[in-house]
């Protein structure tokens, strides 16, 4: 993750002068207006690029692409790929990107500024008065926060990949990512590439988590206003729909994510909350095999090192324009959109189609932590694992990192491993793991790290997915609830990523249990103050965790 939005940048660049080298000596077909200032009603102009292609006379509906970064004129790329399908296409940037960065606040003003520029949109002489958005990431974002109060012309969203503000990015389940300050540093304000020492200067040196950028030369306003929420508090949630709101959004809907997506949390959540609160929503939800560019463009062959099935090979910038040919301009409907949720079972080739996300399974499988088994029965006998962290320690460490989905050894990082016994039956695993820690700790917080792997008969490992999450926050994500020390503690979790796989008979599941203490992440002290305020003068000393074997997790299944 450290990584993930610089490589992302780079992969766009990449894929934004290629297009362009192609497209250059066509330009001649299109009229391209840049830097167009659209008004706001807040007196904050947007800057937008236009592209037309020169045969279209009449007017014609319109496709937004808003996003936050900006990279130079290949940007135009995006408009260009909707005139190429007969739209007027649209490349909108956030407040303050093109024009003054001041008036920029990311995520804050998505809602009321995108209602403006679709109302502007709709009043060219150009537009036949019907507008569609797609887009991934902060561009995802975007478009569920202009349904909040959705404009009259919009006619429909294709959220891919798409981040929800304070739930996955820039935390996830109250964990600051490792790469939020690089974030606004490299695309936004577009400062020098941090040192890459710089991760092991914050763990080497000890200091706060608020003072990285400091190390770096500088005070970040964005990372340091994100710290300044550790909660999903109401900053947070005045971004996105609120139930009320989830119940109006009656426009045709297409969610795009990845079983690897770095935002998939916040994908699927929408789309849980839409159709929780909307029970006619018209909303279909696609996921497979994908990383968080995989998910919203053109996925790799081979991810991590895993060979994706050949059915999953689809680019999905192709289907968000589909989708949207089949709702504005009335075409099939895509193909693969049998049903409301569809998703790709890894390893069966196979496409499966569901009415609900609640309908993708039809058991439960339930393993208790006891000693280093996972066991389908209860233990009889009360009994934990000891897990000792040492936070003064700067030799080792408890990292997390899987660069690839299957290896031959598991990098165990002084975590603690449980493993089931070799299946004798065949099964899919279909959804999002849930699970209930028991524990019992000397300090009043932990990070709490847990991966779900797959282990083959041949000895190789299959990484399914990984949940990562702040105990004092596990019973309300809106509320911290410090641990009491030395007495037991329920840590409840639900919040974990989507994943469809077949398991072979003989293959076994294992899960790694550990706790944050590496360059690459916040390192949570458990002393109980604001932890991004935490320095290693509050470790004290070490962490002494009891992982008692009434703990368990849940995996939702399919059984044939």
């Amino acid at each position: 993750m450290k990584y993930l939005i610089r490589t992302i940048c780079i992969l766009l660049t990449s894929f934004t002068t290629a297009f362009g080298q192609q497209q250059a000596t066509n330009d001649s077909i299109y009229v391209i207006q840049d830097s167009v200032l659209i008004p706001t009603k807040s007196g904050v102009d947007i800057s937008a690029i236009i592209v037309r292609k020169k045969t279209n006379t009449s007017p014609s509906p319109a496709i937004l692409f808003y996003t936050t970064y900006y990279q130079d004129a290949s940007d135009a790329i995006f408009a260009k790929k909707s005139a190429d399908r007969d739209y007027v296409g649209i490349v909108a940037y956030v407040r303050g990107i093109k024009t003054d960065l001041k008036n920029y606040k990311p995520f804050e003003n998505e809602g009321t500024d995108i209602y403006d520029i679709i109302d502007w949109i709709n009043k060219q002489k150009w537009c036949n008065g019907s507008v569609g958005m797609y887009g991934g990431s902060y561009t995802g974002f975007s478009q569920w926060a202009t349904v909040k109060n959705i404009h009259p012309a919009l006619k429909t969203i294709v959220p891919q990949v798409a981040v929800m503000p304070g739930y996955d990015f820039p935390m996830e389940n109250n964990v600051p990512l490792s790469h939020i300050l690089s974030w606004s540093n490299d695309n936004i304000y577009k400062n020098k590439f941090l040192p890459r020492s710089l991760p092991f200067d914050y763990f080497n040196s000890g200091i706060a988590f608020n003072k990285i950028d400091s190390l770096a030369g500088y005070k970040n306003p964005i990372f340091q206003n994100w710290l300044s929420h550790p909660s999903y508090d109401s900053y947070w949630k005045s971004m996105v729909p609120t139930p009320a709101d989830y119940a109006k959004i009656n426009i045709p809907i297409l969610t795009t994510t990845g079983y690897y997506d770095g935002s998939q949390i916040g994908a699927i959540q929408y789309f849980k909350l839409h159709t929780k609160y909307n029970k006619n929503a018209n909303h279909y939800f696609i996921i497979g095999p994908y990383d968080h560019w995989g998910g919203q463009r053109k996925p790799a062959k081979n991810l991590m090192g895993y060979e994706i099935d050949s059915v999953a090979n689809i680019n999905m910038m192709n289907l968000a324009y589909d989708w949207l040919d089949y709702v504005i301009k009335g075409k099939p409907k895509p193909e693969l959109l049998k049903d409301k949720v569809n998703y790709q079972v890894m390893g069966t080739n196979e496409w499966k189609h569901s009415p609900s996300i609640e309908k993708i399974n039809n058991d439960t499988l339930t393993f208790y932590l006891d000693k280093t088994n996972l066991t389908s029965l209860k233990p009889k006998k009360k009994d934990f694992q000891n897990q000792s962290v040492d936070f003064n320690d700067r030799e080792n460490q408890n990292n997390y990192f899987t660069p690839s989905i299957i290896f031959d050894t598991l990098d165990v990082s002084n975590g603690l491993v449980f493993t089931t016994k070799p299946f004798q039956k065949e099964f899919t695993i279909n959804g999002s793991f849930t699970a209930n820690l028991w524990a019992t700790i000397n300090k009043k917080d932990m990070d709490v790290s847990l991966a779900l792997y797959e282990l083959m008969p041949d000895g190789k490992y299959f990484f399914l997915t990984r949940y990562v999450g702040r105990a004092s926050f596990a019973k309300d994500n809106s509320k911290r609830q410090l641990l009491q020390p030395n007495k037991r503690e329920s840590i409840p979790f639900d919040n974990t990523r989507f994943v469809s796989k077949k398991i072979n008979k003989g293959c076994r599941l294992v899960i790694l249990l550990n706790i944050n203490k590496h360059p690459f992440e916040i390192i949570n002290y458990g002393s109980g103050k604001p932890v991004s305020d935490e320095t290693i003068k509050d470790a004290g000393d070490p962490i002494q965790i009891k992982w008692h074997n009434d703990s368990y997790i849940k995996i939702p299944v399919w059984k044939n």
